[in-house]
C-alpha cells in the first residue's frame, strides 16, 4: 500500500515539475524587460499595446458569435436525435469526431475554392463576408467540444417525459428547446461555450489566412520580433485558457447527475 501511494505520488510530482516548471521560467523571463530587476514592464507594454487591445477585442466578438451558432446547431440536433432517432447517433457522433482529424488550413482552402472573389458566392470579397466564414469555420473547429458537453448534459435529464408534459400543456417545438430543454442543459451549454470561447481565442490558422484582425495572428507576430513581450502574451493566455478550465470545472459541480436514463 505503501510502495503504491509512493509511486502515485512520484508520478504526480513528475507530472507537475513538467507542466510547472516551463510556466515559471516564462513567467520569470517575462519580468526580465528592465535590465537587473524585475518588473511588469512587458506585460504594460503588452495591455498598452493598441494592437493587442483590438485583435483580443475581435477574438472576443467572433468566440460570442461561434458560441451563438454552435448553441443554435447543436443543442436541437442533440435534443432531436436523443428524442427521435437514437439509431442516428453513432453517425452524428463521428462527424462531429471529423474536426478533430481535418486541418484548419483545409477548411481555408475550401473556402478560398468556394468562395473566392471570382465564386458565385464571394463571401470572401468583403470583410463582414469573411468574418461570418471564420465563425463558421470556428463553430466547426469547437463541434467535438460543444456536441459533447451537451449530448452528456442531456444525459441526465429525462428527455421524453419532460418534452411530453410541454407538449400536454401547448407547448410548441420552439418553446420546448428554448424554454425546457436549454434551461435544463445550461450547465453543459456553458462548459462547451467556454471551451469553444478558448479555442477562438488562441486560434491561429484560419484567422491567419483569412487574414482577419485576431488574437492568434497578433501572438505569433509579437513571437516573431519581440523578445520580452511574447513571454507575457504567453503567461496571459495561458491565465485565460485555464480560467476557462477552471470555470467550467466550478460549473461541474452545480451539473445535476447522470440518471442513465434510456432516452
Amino acid at each position: 500500500m505503501k510502495t503504491s501511494r509512493f509511486w502515485a505520488w512520484l508520478v504526480f510530482v513528475v507530472g507537475a515539475a513538467y507542466f510547472f516548471i516551463p510556466l515559471i521560467a516564462t513567467f520569470e523571463f517575462s519580468l526580465r524587460m528592465r535590465r537587473g530587476v524585475y518588473s511588469f514592464d512587458a506585460y504594460r507594454v503588452v495591455l498598452g499595446d493598441a494592437r493587442f487591445q483590438e485583435t483580443f477585442a475581435y477574438s472576443v466578438t467572433v468566440a460570442v458569435f461561434t458560441i451563438l451558432l454552435g448553441v443554435f446547431l447543436v443543442v436541437p440536433t442533440a435534443y432531436w436525435i436523443r428524442l427521435r432517432m437514437p439509431q442516428l447517433r453513432p453517425i452524428v457522433e463521428f462527424i462531429t469526431l471529423l474536426p478533430l482529424v481535418i486541418p484548419a488550413i483545409v477548411i481555408v482552402f475550401g473556402y478560398i475554392r468556394m468562395y473566392g472573389s471570382n465564386s458565385p458566392l464571394p463571401f470572401l470579397g468583403s470583410a463582414r463576408g469573411t468574418d461570418a466564414l471564420l465563425v463558421i469555420g470556428y463553430a466547426t473547429l469547437a463541434l467535438p467540444y460543444m456536441y459533447r458537453a451537451v449530448d452528456t448534459g442531456l444525459r441526465t435529464i429525462d428527455v421524453r417525459t419532460l418534452t411530453e408534459a410541454a407538449q400536454i400543456l401547448g407547448a410548441g417545438w420552439t418553446t420546448i428547446i428554448a424554454r425546457v430543454i436549454l434551461p435544463n442543459v445550461l450547465i453543459a451549454v456553458l462548459s462547451g461555450a467556454f471551451l469553444t470561447f478558448a479555442i477562438v481565442i488562441g486560434e491561429f490558422t484560419l484567422a491567419s489566412l483569412l487574414n482577419r484582425p485576431a488574437f492568434g495572428p497578433y501572438l505569433q507576430n509579437i513571437g516573431a520580433n519581440r523578445a520580452y513581450e511574447p513571454a507575457a502574451l504567453a503567461v496571459i493566455a495561458f491565465a485565460i485558457t485555464w480560467g476557462c478550465m477552471s470555470v467550467i470545472q466550478i460549473l461541474a459541480r452545480f451539473a445535476p447527475k447522470s440518471a442513465n436514463r434510456p432516452n
